[in-house]
């Protein structure tokens, strides 16, 4: 159902961007999000965009992650400037629909994509 894409490897200080597509439906009434996981960690949340426009970030990220996404194609963006080797994850990419308490809630969200490796190194 969803589709990420544009992980790989880049240096400390570089950027990146994700996508995150729609594949069999355009999730035009649900909540997405971003989340992240390293080897031997929980899975992490980034970003999410609630269906009524609102951002949220995590801690982590703000101020060098934006979340984006493009009305026509229902695909969102994941721009990430300043990256850090602390920042090497699989990103996924999550949509349902989700009550604001638990817009940062891994559990709060049914669809997911298999993931795009992100790797930040010198």
């Amino acid at each position: 159902n969803l589709v990420e894409s544009g992980g790989g490897l880049v240096q400390p200080g570089g950027s990146l961007r994700l996508s995150c597509a729609p594949s069999e439906r355009p999730f035009s009434r649900e909540d997405m999000a971003w989340f992240r996981q390293a080897p031997g960690n929980q899975r992490e949340f980034v970003a999410a965009r609630r269906r009524d426009g609102h951002l949220y970030y995590g801690d982590s990220v703000k101020g060098r992650f934006t979340l984006t996404r493009d009305s026509s194609t229902k695909t969102m963006y994941l721009q990430m400037n300043s990256l850090k080797p602390e920042d090497t994850a699989v990103y996924y990419c999550a949509a349902g629909v989700v009550i604001l308490s638990r817009t940062r809630d891994v559990h709060a969200y049914t669809y997911w994509g298999q993931g795009t490796q992100v790797t930040v190194s010198s």
